[in-house]
């Protein structure tokens, strides 16, 4: 399978920095100057498949990543993200975090409700805590 972060000589050469397992680069289609993408130089498809060395490492070049951010761009904040799966926006099958540096008054996401720019449009009523502790037992024998 070919992978564009992997083949394309352009990509490769637009990389900033990288430790032995992961890499970062700027984003080809930025929401904010200075958007990044960390990700590990093995190729994988979602977090699940990293390794705790690797996701050590990827997050090791985040935060090297967001402090360059602030200096460079004067960043105040940011959004991380990243996609799994091709119907719920990964575009490339390679795992990769999205550093989005965030200043006031830029033209980046603008709405913080998950329900609005993730899924599920529209209001929705809070969950009754009883539901909400009923998750967390269910889940709780996961870990």
């Amino acid at each position: 399978m070919s992978c564009v972060y992997c083949d394309l000589p352009e990509i490769q050469a637009r990389e900033i920095a990288r430790n032995d397992l992961a890499r970062v680069l700027p984003t080809n289609i930025p929401i904010t100057p200075g958007h990044l993408l960390v990700m590990p130089l093995r190729c994988v498809t979602t977090f699940s498949e990293l390794t705790g060395e690797e996701r050590a490492a990827i997050f090791d070049l985040t935060a090297r990543a967001r402090d360059a951010l602030i200096k460079e761009y004067g960043a105040e904040g940011f959004n991380y993200a990243w996609n799994e799966g091709g119907d719920f926006g990964q575009t490339v099958p390679h795992f990769h975090i999205h550093i989005v540096p965030r200043t006031t008054g830029d033209t980046g996401i603008t709405k913080y409700e998950p329900r609005e720019f993730l899924y599920r449009p529209g209001s929705r009523e809070k969950t009754p805590e009883d539901e909400l502790q009923a998750v967390a037992k269910a889940m709780r024998v996961y870990f």
